[in-house]
This record gives C-alpha cells, sequence and structure tokens, in this order.
C-alpha cells in the first residue's frame, strides 16, 4: 500500500480497539493503547496505538493527536526500560509499504534491544506464546507511572 489511501475500519488494530480481537494489553489512556507486539521482533516488543483516530501513518495524523500518542509512547517505552532491563531500546514507526509497515493504523514500536542479541525481522517471525505475551505486559504494566 501506498502513503495515501482510505483508512480502513476492518483493520486488525480498529478490531483490538474495538474489543473485536484479543490483544495482551499493557496500558490505556484517553489518547493511546498498549498492548503487545504478536510477532515480536524482540522479547518485550510493545506497541503504542492512538485510539480515536483514522490516520493510516504519521503524515495523516493531526498534531494535536500526536501530542498525545507521543507522551504515551514515552510513558510506555519507560515502563518497557524498567521491567525488562534493556541496553538499549528502539522505538520506531513506519509509513507505507515500501517503508516496512503491515498495518494501516498509526502506530510507533517500542522494541527493547540487548547486546548479542539479534533482532528478528519485522512482521516476517512466528507469532509469539499467547501466555508469555500476556506475562510481559503484566510485567510491563506494572511499571506504569
Amino acid at each position: 500500500m501506498s502513503l495515501d489511501g482510505t483508512y480502513d475500519h476492518g483493520n486488525i488494530f480498529a478490531k483490538i480497539l474495538r474489543g473485536e480481537a484479543p490483544s495482551a494489553r499493557v496500558f490505556e489512556d484517553d489518547h493511546v493503547l498498549s498492548f503487545m507486539d504478536v510477532f515480536p521482533q524482540a522479547r518485550g516488543h510493545t506497541l503504542v496505538i492512538p485510539k480515536h483516530s483514522v490516520a493510516r501513518n504519521l503524515l495523516d495524523e493531526e498534531p494535536q493527536v500526536l501530542a498525545g500518542v507521543i507522551l504515551g509512547v514515552q510513558r510506555v517505552t519507560r515502563a518497557v526500560r524498567a521491567a525488562l532491563n534493556p541496553d538499549g531500546i528502539v522505538v520506531t514507526q513506519f509509513n507505507g509499504a515500501t517503508a516496512g509497515q503491515t498495518v494501516y493504523h498509526l502506530h510507533f514500536h517500542i522494541i527493547p534491544r540487548w547486546d548479542g542479541v539479534a533482532l528478528g525481522r519485522h512482521g516476517a517471525g512466528g507469532m509469539a506464546d499467547p501466555a508469555e505475551l500476556t506475562a510481559l505486559a503484566q510485567q510491563i504494566a506494572a511499571k506504569i507511572s
């Protein structure tokens, strides 16, 4: 898909927001929902999405919405750090298929990194164990401040 297009209300993140699809939820406030990536690139790979948005990517989003979203991203990133003690953290966001975007609802990836541990390919690894994702979500959620 290109950078331009119509928002698909049937995308998986829209379904998660409506409670029509399961997720290992980490955090929720008025602006964002955070949950574990089911195809993680690393242990603790967490996603943050805007709750009240039909933006397909960063370029589509209104500035006032982005303010609340990025504060949510920072809050969850701090909790990932506190819970998992990584050596580094990648915070990334894709715009368009060529850039690696596979779900067309604005979202941010929080990916903990450890020295000597290879990063998995985006969207190419196997699906994670739901019980493990739930445990990680709870561990990270416990560090939200």
